[in-house]
């Protein structure tokens, strides 16, 4: 769970880095920054949803939990939500898993 988090985190911090990235691209001409950004962007993005599935039996997540959080990955912040509101060990010390 906790290699779940730290993706989740590297993965949206790596998305919004490379939106950046490809904005100095088209406004500067700097490519290097797409260039290195976009393969690193790739393998979180594939371990994110990789984790997510292996996950899913330790947060039981419901169905729609599921398919959110997969969303939540091709959106440049949400796996921040994710990380902090699904993935954060409650006060029990279980995942918060609110209904959704």
């Amino acid at each position: 769970m906790r290699v779940f988090r730290v993706v989740s985190l590297l993965e949206a911090t790596s998305f919004l880095l490379l939106l950046v990235s490809s904005v100095v691209k088209r406004t500067h001409e700097f490519e290097l920054g797409v260039t290195v950004l976009g393969p690193i962007h790739g393998v979180l993005f594939l371990a994110y949803v990789g984790l997510a599935f292996l996950a899913r039996p330790q947060t039981r997540w419901t169905n729609g939990r599921m398919v959110l959080g997969l969303i939540a990955a091709v959106l440049p912040v949400a796996p921040y939500f994710v990380e902090r509101r699904w993935l954060r060990p409650a006060e029990g010390g279980r995942p918060a898993t609110q209904e959704v």
